[in-house]
């Protein structure tokens, strides 16, 4: 078995890995991912104990437990750059041995559950929602430099996607996890998560420079193909899913919506959606 040379996989002098800061037994089997690193404690105080504390970056990591049912909560940061290294280390620590640096005989996997704020792209799911991604949408580029194979559903859609938006590459698109929407989600709207690779022209919002794609956001809302659209837009989940698949682990993104573009609104009070979520997703992994 080849070991992984210093350069590609970095630890700290501690013997962590390199930007989370974490050791193997720091973490559960049973990840929440939020954007923001103020959200972990917003997240954490609903346990009952808390085993661990890590901050490095915008990397903020606490993992404890509710009963007996142990989790961590960590933050990315905003994008699917930042995701990608949370997820590339958390698999690292699961399935590798730091010490000799080489992957375990069998591989584990992870539930990983997103917890986020979305802004909606259809008229009918208002402010206040919360959606859980079945499919993600993404209009960044990470996934251009991983193997990553689209199943003929998938690839139609980013096919049918492209030529309806007239972007000048083409979206990649991946299903999330049937069985924790199941367990997790069964009640919350479903849709396509679309993720960005910025906040304002990829977003569609213009406030000095001009938008190359003038009419993206009314073409993203008006895609429709079967049934198949685009409910809400945000910046991290097609990472979460894209390298979900390829490393195995079962992914799931939930958005708390604050803002309606089709509408113009916007919550008047953000935390409070953000807070019902929390609490409703930790209600259902605390009895699954």
């Amino acid at each position: 078995m080849d070991v992984i040379p210093d350069s590609e996989l970095i630890l700290n002098p501690d013997g962590s890995i390199y930007h989370l800061g974490l050791q193997p037994d720091e973490i559960a089997a049973t990840i929440i991912g939020v954007g923001d690193p103020d959200r972990v404690a917003q997240v954490s105080r609903h346990f009952d104990v808390i085993e661990t504390e890590k901050n490095k970056r915008e990397f903020v990591t606490h993992t404890g437990r509710i009963g007996n049912q142990r989790l961590t909560v960590i933050s990315t940061g905003i994008g699917t750059d930042n995701t990608e290294i949370v997820l590339t280390e958390l698999d690292a620590l699961l399935n590798i041995d730091l010490k000799q640096r080489v992957p375990h005989p069998q591989r584990k996997k992870l539930k990983i559950i997103r917890i986020g704020t979305s802004g909606a792209l259809q008229e009918d799911i208002p402010v206040g929602a919360h959606v859980v991604a079945n499919y993600a949408v993404g209009l960044d580029n990470l996934m251009e430099f991983y193997p990553l194979t689209a199943s003929v559903a998938e690839e139609r859609i980013s096919r049918e996607l492209q030529t309806h938006t007239q972007l000048s590459f083409s979206p990649y698109c991946v299903q999330g996890s049937d069985s924790l929407i199941t367990s997790l989600a069964p009640d919350l709207v479903k849709g396509t998560t679309l993720t960005a690779p910025g906040f304002y022209a990829p977003q569609g919002r213009s406030v000095v420079l001009g938008l190359k794609y003038p009419n993206l956001l009314s073409r993203l809302a008006s895609f429709n193909l079967n049934g198949f659209r685009i409910t809400n837009l945000e910046m991290e989940t097609s990472a979460y899913y894209g390298l979900g698949k390829l490393l195995g682990h079962e992914v799931i993104s939930l958005n708390a919506i604050l803002a309606n573009r089709f509408t113009k609104q916007f919550s008047p009070d953000p935390q409070k959606l953000v807070e019902e979520l929390i609490v409703k997703t930790l209600d259902r992994l605390s009895v699954n």
